[in-house]
């Protein structure tokens, strides 16, 4: 902990008795808040928080630079503002795992109390804290539904979004409307605007109307300035771009944002929510994501306001669905099933990947500040994450992911959004970083690590579902009906990144032949597949010379790509 956080801190803290009866909370790197949870409901005379930094956590991962400063800044600045409210506040900084703290601080305050942690990881890594008493786990209030919830759609060994959505909003009444049943002898529920998801209407491409907005700038405090120094001298081997000016770290700064993205981004997010551009990797999504799940803002007020907003209702049910239906849908699948280790068939990683980084880098990444406070030897580390792989695909992940240039621009032009920002849109995540590896063979739980790292609002709950059910369609039919693959035309349509490259997308875009490519080398796994029929009946009726240029395009390009060479 360097000096002017521990100073302010100190100063802002003399005053309050320690020695006094309090209930004492630990509050976990995502969980920056006090406006939910047994905390919420204690006079600050009565409550303490503990609050831990280490450097354990990142030795693990390389994780973005911007991720690491988003974590560490939002932390002190929320201890800042705990203490301003008289709130007893003992922050530690570390190296080993947040278990190894917590058995310390226990021995001085007693049985401590925490919400369930969002990530398995932290849940594993505490679970001998609980099981000891010295921990107590209440319910995480920040989610919004329950696993029941999700266990109530379960059928025949498989999960859908859409049933999951339909029944919340059942449930809660949320966008719901009185009407007459069929046989008009009852009144029933039926949802707003006559269905349950204005989908099919948000798929526009942008054509630069109406202007896509500016992402908000943050005038960076001292606490803030002071976690960026520490970042470029600790983590200089991590990868990723650092920068303070668009990073929120304290309140203020988080309604700010919220403020930017009713005003400037939700009218218009739901027609243009499926659109990529080269002028703006966020266009009208709304960047919140980053702040949720950290609770910097909680979704339950996110929720309240838009419902009261005066939008669209297009766009207004498009950005419910993705907190009430995708979000939920995704942390339950995650809890029920710990990450998919206790899916039948999945084999878990021994250790964490770093999704080839230090191959990139041409050595281990490191931790400065883990190696100065010294090693942390004899304790276990979490394993790796469930590896599923439905598809059997087993190519490492190429360069291009961390910035060696591949030639396609749409590509190259996400990778460097990511490595600038820690930030693209879902979108660009599914159809181009995702799309892309899956049509290489790309190995799903390296690619899912590459998603850890990367991005700022990345946790293990949010990534494996999306990366390995979703975006890979490593578990099969478990979440998704499909892969979600494509050649050039979705992507020429939905965005501008081929009026950039090399190839045209008419003619010799080399992601339709690898489109082709996939389908041949997946038939036998995907014939069954009622959502795939149509693209294989029409491989079924590709020329025996077309298929292979398709597959000789996929060899020459896997092997171009995995020398960190550009497609020629």
């Amino acid at each position: 902990m360097t000096s002017l956080f521990k100073n302010e801190l100190a100063g802002l803290t003399k005053e309050i008795d320690y020695k006094s009866k309090r209930t004492w909370f630990y509050l976990p790197y995502d969980q920056v808040t006090s406006k939910i949870g047994p905390l919420s409901r204690l006079p600050a005379s009565q409550a303490g928080v503990i609050l831990i930094e280490n450097a354990w956590k990142p030795s693990l991962r390389p994780y973005h630079k911007q991720k690491l400063a988003l974590v560490l800044a939002n932390l002190r600045n929320f201890a800042l503002e705990l203490a301003r409210q008289g709130i007893a506040v003992e922050h530690m900084a570390v190296s080993g795992p947040y278990s190894q703290a917590l058995t310390e601080i226990s021995k001085k305050y007693g049985q401590i109390t925490m919400m369930e942690a969002a990530e398995f990881e932290l849940r594993r890594d505490l679970a001998g804290l609980q099981a000891s008493g010295a921990l107590r786990v209440v319910r995480h209030e920040g989610w919004l539904t329950e696993l029941e919830d999700l266990k109530s759609v379960f059928k025949s060994g498989k999960f859908r979004m859409d049933a999951f959505y339909r029944h919340l909003r059942q449930k809660t009444g949320i966008l719901m409307e009185a009407g007459k049943s069929a046989n008009s002898k009852s009144i029933e529920s039926k949802p707003v605007g006559g269905k349950y998801s204005f989908d099919s209407e948000n798929r526009l491409p942008w054509k630069g109307s109406p202007p896509a907005p500016k992402a908000p700038s943050f005038a960076p405090n001292a606490v803030t300035e002071e976690v960026g120094n520490l970042i470029e001298k600790y983590f200089a081997d991590h990868p990723g771009k650092l920068n303070l000016e668009t990073l929120p770290a304290t309140n203020e700064d988080a309604e700010r944002l919220w403020r930017f993205a009713k005003e400037e981004c939700l009218p218009h997010f739901g027609p243009y929510e499926d659109a990529m551009s080269t002028q703006s990797s966020g266009l009208f999504h709304t960047r919140l994501s980053q702040l949720l799940n950290i609770m910097r803002i909680l979704p339950q007020d996110v929720l309240q306001e838009v419902l009261e907003m005066d939008i669209p209702l297009a766009s207004k049910e498009g950005f419910i669905r993705q907190v009430i239906g995708w979000r939920e849908y995704v942390r339950g699948m995650h809890a029920l099933t710990d990450g998919f280790r206790n899916i039948k068939g999945v084999e878990c990683r021994e250790k964490p990947g770093d999704a080839g980084y230090s191959q990139w880098l041409g050595h281990d990444f490191g931790n400065a500040l883990y190696k100065e406070k010294g090693s942390t030897g004899g304790l276990s580390t979490p394993d790796g994450g469930a590896a599923p792989n439905f598809l059997e695909s087993r190519e490492d992940l190429p360069p291009a992911f961390w910035g060696a240039r591949s030639g396609l621009n749409c590509l190259d032009t996400v990778i460097k959004d990511v490595m600038e920002e820690a930030y693209s849109h879902h979108i660009t995540r599914l159809m181009i970083l995702s799309n892309l590896a899956t049509l290489l063979d790309i190995e799903p739980r390296q690619l899912s690590d590459w998603f850890w790292v990367a991005y700022s609002d990345a946790y293990d709950w949010v990534v494996e579902p999306n990366v390995l059910a979703m975006g890979t369609f490593a578990l099969g039919e478990l979440m998704t009906t499909k892969p979600y693959v494509s050649g050039a035309a979705y992507i020429n349509k939905m965005s501008d990144y081929c009026k950039g490259c090399r190839f045209d997308p008419a003619k010799n875009c080399p992601i339709t032949r690898l489109y082709w490519a996939f389908l041949e080398r997946k038939a036998d796994k995907l014939k069954g597949n009622q959502r795939m029929m149509m693209p294989l009946n029409s491989l079924k009726k590709r020329s025996q010379e077309e298929k292979e240029l398709d597959r000789a395009l996929f060899q020459k390009i896997k092997t171009r790509l995995a020398q960190g060479l550009e497609i020629d």
